[in-house]
């Protein structure tokens, strides 16, 4: 059973990605860039400790959102637009770990 009210990313909850409400475009497109935005300036003040539990709660969120990938019910744009943003998230954090 997935937790509907689990913060996924930012401010976001699993049913926002998974449910039929909001709709893809404009507003959970929106959300996502809002909530980018605010991820990665959050970053930049974070030591490597930090970074390093960040990128594991993302891969973790990002199973917990993929776990159901068949259920023709749920909103699949939307997964998909919440994994290229999730990724664009993953990979900063991943660069700043190098740096």
């Amino acid at each position: 059973m997935l937790e509907l009210n689990k913060k996924i990313f930012g401010k976001i909850t699993t049913k926002e990605i998974i449910g039929a409400e909001p709709p893809e475009i404009p507003d959970t497109k929106n959300t996502l860039e809002k909530e980018l935005v605010i991820l990665l300036a959050e970053l930049e003040s974070q030591p490597k400790e930090n970074l390093m539990k960040l990128l594991e709660e993302q891969k973790i969120v990002e199973k917990h959102i993929n776990s159901r990938p068949g259920a023709m019910a749920l909103a699949q744009n939307k997964i998909q637009l919440f994994n290229e943003y999730n990724k664009k998230y993953v990979q900063t954090i991943k660069e700043k770990l190098e740096s």
